[in-house]
């Protein structure tokens, strides 16, 4: 039967203990990781977030003791007073290796049933069970140093942000719907039956309004809410390291980041990040990695070789160059003899499914040049291209041709990657860079429309105002992406704070009048009132500690993550709920 914890107070944290507290009288609590019986002795290894230590009773000394640990078993809680001591066997493996705790007196607790899986690190129990079991799951040793991490990491951002003169503001939960590209997770009022909360995508317009009160500097580790589908670096709920800044502009917004990112990696993990972060036009990134988030720890960058083959004998070529297309390429080093033919085939069906009609390829190996298109080309030509491509003996080079050039260097983006991951490619290290100017609009394939590709509220660049009529596609933001090892972890901006300009750019999105007045009136209004120039970012911080983590999943660095359906296995939540609260709603059900 458990016991009262009384007058027990711990002195020591399991994990803290070491050689210099051998002889002093400790008191410890935690979890039993496992129960050893040796007969006249027993040793429990005692677990709480900072370690384990060694628990010994010993038969001859107090029975009653003695015959109390005879009972526990995993998991059950222990409170302990002992002496600690030197330990005869020592465990190199352990930092409280060294010492062990001989047990004077001995509370249970807590006792625990049979767990559905072992409290271990890296356990292979099935996620899923983990998952309806978080609690136990939490316990792990490797996810509690992830979430500790990840305290540590929130911490270094508030104290940087502060040191910096930024104020903590928190921004409501309960906004007004204003979709910014993904669809709302919408509360019902019961007081204004009918109308509809919508929870954040992000704090956006309430740090701007911030700026417009005159706050100068806001930060808010602020919660968002994203109703989408999920993969692994997304979730429907996630944490952004939000920030905003008045009377700045990018170079002042960059500059205080990258701050951040050298004091946050030095703190948190020893390492230095040199600065200032490469800046790449998000033109740039395209056309050399297809990709406006390249992992850049790794070449294979991709070549146009319009110009070499534009008169060939190959009508792939030719014909994707007179369609106002292009014929690019990516060759992978020394890598030959594993990219066979067969290994070529898989890749053509793997970017048939990207979207490319198909691959063209070269490999040289065993002193020979083999290829999928060498008879409809000179030696010539042959030649210059493998000069072109910097294509050796012992290389391989794949080669999409599309009448799209934006199609081409997207295929190709997507098959750097992919390959990288099928040659297990070396990538280790932390790889930062900047993306900027990026495009302001882009056109939806399905609705033939344009649209903002940040948000609406992002500031053209100023030599680009005058082509927001006439060429929309050359547009270009004063918007700015921070890219770590292939993966966006933020996004940013300095925004429009002219109500002339802003009206201008909702009008050409598609929005009426009445419509932005009805989403946005209060922001156009308060623009009215003497608006400072202001620019900002949010960081994911759930996808920061994932990388700097080398996690592979943002679940394993989030305490109570959704799974793939947004559903949350331990809560069952969503969950149905009773017909008397949604008639309070106003809210009647169609089930069809």
């Amino acid at each position: 039967m458990a016991e009262l914890l009384g007058n027990e107070r711990r002195t020591h944290y399991c994990g803290d203990l070491r050689e210099s507290d051998i002889g002093k009288t400790v008191c410890v609590m935690g979890w039993v990781q496992k129960q050893r019986d040796l007969g006249s002795l027993i040793f429990v290894d005692l677990r709480d977030r900072t370690g384990i230590v060694q628990l010994a009773f010993d038969e001859g000394s107090d029975r009653s003791v003695f015959d109390k640990a005879f009972t526990v078993r995993s998991e059950y809680v222990l409170s302990v007073t002992g002496v600690a001591r030197e330990r005869s066997s020592k465990n190199p493996n352990l930092p409280t290796g060294n010492i062990e705790i001989f047990v004077e007196s001995l509370k249970i607790l807590a006792v625990s049933e049979t767990p559905p899986f072992d409290i271990i690190e890296n356990s292979k129990a099935n996620e899923e069970l983990r998952l309806k079991h978080r609690y136990l799951d939490l316990r792990r040793p490797d996810l509690q140093k992830k979430l500790l991490f990840r305290h540590k990491v929130a911490k270094v951002t508030r104290d940087y942000f502060d040191e910096q003169g930024f104020i903590e503001i928190e921004t409501p939960i309960l906004i007004k719907s204003t979709p910014e590209g993904a669809r709302d997770y919408l509360v019902p009022s019961r007081v204004h039956k009918g109308s509809f909360y919508a929870l954040p995508q992000s704090p956006q317009l309430y740090k701007q309004l911030s700026m417009v009160a005159g706050f100068d500097r806001y930060m808010q580790i602020a919660r968002c809410f994203r109703d989408e589908d999920l993969r692994a670096d997304r979730q429907p709920e996630f944490t952004q390291i939000d920030l905003e800044m008045s009377f700045v502009d990018m170079d002042d917004v960059l500059v205080m980041v990258e701050g951040f990112v050298k004091r946050l990696f030095t703190e948190t993990l020893n390492v230095d990040v040199p600065l200032p972060l490469p800046r790449y036009t998000y033109r740039e990134v395209m056309d050399r990695f297809g990709s406006d988030k390249p992992d850049m720890r790794f070449g294979m960058e991709i070549n146009d070789f319009s110009k070499i083959v534009e008169n060939c004998g190959f009508s792939v070529f030719t014909d994707a160059i007179k369609n106002g297309g292009s014929v690019r390429g990516i060759t992978i080093k020394c890598k030959a003899e594993i990219l066979t033919r067969k290994e070529i085939d898989k890749l053509t069906e793997y970017v048939k499914g990207c979207g490319a009609k198909g691959l063209a390829w070269v490999r040289r190996a065993a002193g020979q040049v083999t290829s999928s298109f060498v008879k409809f080309m000179s030696e010539e030509e042959m030649a210059l291209l493998l000069e072109a491509a910097d294509c050796d003996e012992g290389d391989v080079l794949l080669i999409i041709a599309d009448g799209n050039t934006s199609n081409a260097l997207t295929q190709l983006g997507q098959l750097r990657i992919e390959t990288a991951n099928r040659l297990n490619i070396e990538r280790s290290g932390y790889s930062f860079l900047w993306v900027i100017e990026m495009p302001f609009f882009e056109l939806d394939k399905e609705t033939g429309e344009w649209a903002a590709m940040h948000h609406p509220f992002t500031a053209p660049l100023d030599e680009c105002i005058k082509c927001l009529d006439t060429d929309k596609g050359n547009v270009r933001a004063k918007a700015y992406d921070l890219v770590l090892n292939g993966i966006e972890l933020s996004s940013g901006s300095i925004r429009i704070t002219n109500p002339e300009l802003q009206s201008k750019i909702f009008t050409l999105l598609g929005l009426s009048d009445e419509e932005a007045k009805t989403k946005f009136g209060y922001l156009l209004d308060a623009f009215r009132f003497g608006p400072p120039p202001h620019g900002g970012m949010g960081i994911g911080l759930d996808r920061l500690v994932m990388q700097m983590l080398g996690a592979e999943s943002l679940r394993d660095v989030v305490a109570y993550p959704k799974v793939q359906n947004a559903s949350e296995l331990m809560t069952s939540c969503p969950a149905i709920v009773p017909e008397k609260a949604l008639k309070e709603l106003g809210i009647s059900l169609n089930n069809e």
